[in-house]
C-alpha cells in the first residue's frame, strides 16, 4: 500500500490503556523514542492491537507542529520529537522541515515560510516536531 501521508513510522505497541470509548496506545519506534495515539475501541479490536505486537503510525504532514527551545515546554501534545534538521526546502507559502529524530526516523513537517524565518530554520539546526495523539493514524500489516 502506498499512502500520501510522509510520516509512516514502524513500531512495537508498548501499551494499550482501554477506555470507556477510546484507548491511548503507545508504540516504541525504532531508537526507542515513544509515540502516542488515541483510537476507538473498535479500532483497537478491529486491527487486533495488543502490548508485543507490531502496528504503523501514519500522520500527515501538515498535522505537525514545529518549534524549537521546548524540552521543558509543557504543552498538551502527546508526541514531542526533538532532533536535527536534515532537509529544509523553502516555498513561497510554505516550506517543507524534514527532523532527524534518532532510531533512522524522520519526521517531516509543512509549516509556513514565514514560520521557518521566524523560528530561524536551517539545515542541521535543532528542532522540535509536535503533534497531537488524535492526529495519529494506525494501520497494522
Amino acid at each position: 500500500m502506498k499512502l500520501s501521508a510522509r510520516n509512516v513510522f514502524s513500531g512495537t505497541v508498548a501499551k494499550v490503556t482501554r477506555g470507556a470509548v477510546n484507548a491511548e496506545v503507545t508504540l516504541t519506534l525504532a531508537g526507542g523514542s515513544p509515540l502516542t495515539a488515541i483510537v476507538t475501541n473498535g479500532a483497537l479490536d478491529n486491527l487486533g492491537l495488543v502490548e508485543g505486537g507490531s502496528a504503523f503510525a501514519i500522520i500527515k504532514a501538515s498535522s505537525i507542529i514545529v518549534g524549537t527551545d521546548l524540552h521543558d515546554a509543557k504543552v498538551s501534545a502527546r508526541n514531542i520529537f526533538c532532533g536535527t534538521i536534515a532537509r529544509l526546502i523553502i516555498g513561497a507559502v510554505n516550506s517543507e522541515v524534514d527532523i532527524e529524530i534518532g532510531g533512522g526516523n524522520t519526521v517531516s513537517a509543512i509549516i509556513t515560510r514565514e514560520s521557518v524565518n521566524n523560528l530561524g530554520l536551517c539545515e542541521g539546526g535543532h528542532a522540535c516536531a509536535l503533534f497531537k495523539a488524535s492526529s495519529v493514524i494506525l494501520g497494522v500489516k
